[in-house]
């Protein structure tokens, strides 16, 4: 786990040195452990480390013999024994004693970017490759579901890339500004869809992506894509064997680590199925970390500790105060972008908790995405307005009931100037509707799935995990986004997930052998903090000065009439509008602490 950074000029121009600091200094939290970089004139890549694999020989980047092709990357390679082993066998020498990051170096050097689809792992990975003196090269790589972040800027002379944008701001040539239509993006998903940010001319490259740079521009390629999988009917006993096979193959590969591990454990059903199969591949107990809340309408610590027994772990637990909203500025500060969702700052927590003991966690992230743990499947599939829907509106339809601000919510609260600025931008149309034209031989179930595995996973529920994990130098691990793992769901059909409002409905019998019947058909419960309680309680003068400071970003930006209703019908009980007051306040929040320029009235 590591940051990376850099920039390829085509002008062959550079950076200035304090300039190429800052960019290392603002990644110091993913890497604490080493920094290095390798530059040329007119480009550099470089690295801050978290040493987890080859703590002594991981040193990045890494370059090849002949100084003409320069490597580094964040993230693991989980399968990197046995590629390391094919290419020994083959008579590929190796400075290192087990770096993942010098196969992925040796891999290019035999294969090009044709050896991406052989890797199993997290990654973001840049490539200088100046073997040909005529045509030097910048490939910028990413994972195939997005665990691992990569923004760019381009500006047509110079692109810039880093772990996180942040990384980026110290040599961009102008101050940062808001992306308008981001914003509109970010008002109808509750977050920003990869791949746009809130900071105009940075974008998040896409998962499962290659962006190629040389002097005569940028191009971008998918190396990966789930759309691809067809549906495969399969009896149960079959598919379970498959599932639990390649759980237990995806978790031993994450057990590789030469520091200290753990897991986050919830007690829910992915989480537990996660830690049961730790214990089968791991001498010592787990170490498994929770926390818990007084009120226990939000506290999953009673269902952690009955796992824990259950599977024999070192079972770590603090009970936290419930108003966590103190260290959100932080948690946004890591984000880059504002967030309205409440499960950040819990994560943190048990990231902090974790990070006392370890140095890598596996998480269940993913497995509700994959197999419809959510119950908003269930409500939307339930909607008699679904019936009979075409794709175009079943697409508009989905966005209304799964997002934030409707179109309508939208229209009243933006200002005139900015609704009609854009006027041309649909959230629908330009986000949603693209993924949903690749996902046309999918049933509905997994249509809804797969724009979520495309938008949502990447955009913001693994950035809980990557970010949060990273403020306290934290390697998170997600065992249901094995690439195969994700390939099987896909080729799963709907009615193995969702069954007549059954959530999860192959998987929960599949795993249940495993964990138990409690465990696995325990109902889902949200891991998130009762936030609109707070804004009617201890919190509603916080808000109030925090939405209508006189130099809020929102009094430039929206209805000062309709942000005031929402306000009040939420503080007086008449309405709830938690998710909504939420995400404003997140936006207020990161826009204090990274002041983007908002657009002209």
């Amino acid at each position: 786990m590591c940051g990376i950074y850099g920039y390829f000029d085509r002008g062959g121009g550079g950076l200035d040195a304090r300039v190429e600091q800052a960019m290392d200094a603002s990644l110091r939290h993913r890497g604490p452990d080493d920094s290095g970089h390798f530059a040329v004139p007119g480009a550099m890549i470089g690295n801050r480390r978290l040493s987890i694999i080859d703590i002594a020989g991981g040193h990045q980047p890494f370059v090849s013999d002949d100084g003409r092709v320069a490597l580094v990357q964040n993230g693991e390679i989980f399968n990197h024994v046995e590629l390391r082993r094919e290419l020994q066998r083959d008579g590929v020498r190796f400075a290192s004693d087990h770096s993942d990051t010098e196969v992925l170096l040796r891999l290019y050097e035999r294969e090009g970017l044709d050896f991406l689809p052989r890797l199993n792992g997290m990654f973001a990975i840049a490539v200088l490759d100046r073997r040909d003196p005529q045509l030097e090269c910048l490939h910028l790589i990413r994972d195939r579901i997005g665990v691992k972040p990569l923004y760019v800027h381009d500006d047509g002379m110079r692109v810039l890339f880093g772990s996180e944008i942040k990384a980026l701001l110290p040599a961009m040539p102008a101050p940062a500004r808001l992306d308008l239509a981001a914003l509109q993006h970010y008002l109808a998903y509750n977050y920003v869809p990869p791949p746009w940010t809130l900071f105009e001319g940075v974008r998040h490259l896409e998962p499962g992506c290659v962006l190629s740079i040389d002097a005569r521009g940028a191009r971008r390629r998918r190396w990966w894509n789930l759309a691809e999988q067809q549906p495969l009917a399969q009896d149960f006993g079959a598919w379970q064997e498959q599932f639990l096979g390649l759980l237990d193959d995806a978790v031993r590969l994450r057990l590789r680590a030469d520091v200290p591990f753990g897991a986050f454990l919830s007690g829910g059903v992915d989480s537990s199925s996660v830690v049961a199969l730790m214990a089968r591949h791991v001498r010592e107990p787990v170490r498994s970390f929770c926390i818990g809340f007084d009120d226990a309408r939000f506290d999953e610590s009673p269902y952690a500790r009955d796992a824990a027994r259950r599977f024999g772990t070192t079972h770590h637990e603090r009970i936290v105060q419930p108003d966590l909203l103190d260290a959100w500025p932080l948690a946004l500060w890591h984000c880059d972008q504002p967030h309205g969702d409440a499960s950040f700052l819990p994560t943190l927590e048990v990231a902090r908790l974790a990070a006392q003991e370890v140095k890598v966690v596996l998480t269940g992230d993913g497995g509700d995405e994959l197999f419809a743990g959510y119950d908003k499947y269930a409500a939307v599939l339930a909607d008699p307005a679904l019936q009979g829907l075409d794709d175009e509106a079943f697409a508009r339809l989905l966005v209304e009931r799964t997002g934030l601000f409707g179109q309508d919510a939208r229209e009243q609260l933006l200002q005139p100037w900015l609704r009609q600025r854009l006027r041309d931008v649909d959230s629908v149309r330009d986000v949603a509707r693209p993924w949903l034209r690749q996902a046309r031989h999918f049933d509905r179930v997994n249509q809804m799935l797969y724009l979520d595995m495309m938008l949502l996973l990447p955009g913001n529920n693994l950035v809980k995990p990557d970010r949060m994990g990273m403020a306290v130098s934290l390697e998170a691990r997600t065992p249901f986004l094995d690439w195969r793992m994700m390939e099987l769901a896909f080729r799963s059909p709907g009615s193995t997930k969702l069954s007549g409002g059954d959530k999860k409905h192959w998987f929960k019998r599949a795993v249940q052998p495993l964990i138990g019947e409690d465990l696995a058909m325990r109902r889902k419960q949200m891991f998130t903090v009762p936030v609109g309680e707070w804004f009617r309680g201890p919190r509603k003068a916080w808000l109030h000065d925090l939405l209508f400071a006189d130099d809020a970003l929102g009094s430039r930006l929206f209805q000062p009439a309709q942000l005031r209703r929402l306000f009040e019908r939420h503080v007086d009980g008449s309405a709830n509008h938690t998710r909504e007051l939420r995400a404003l306040a997140a936006l207020e929040i990161w826009a204090r602490r990274f002041q983007p320029a908002p657009g002209d009235a």
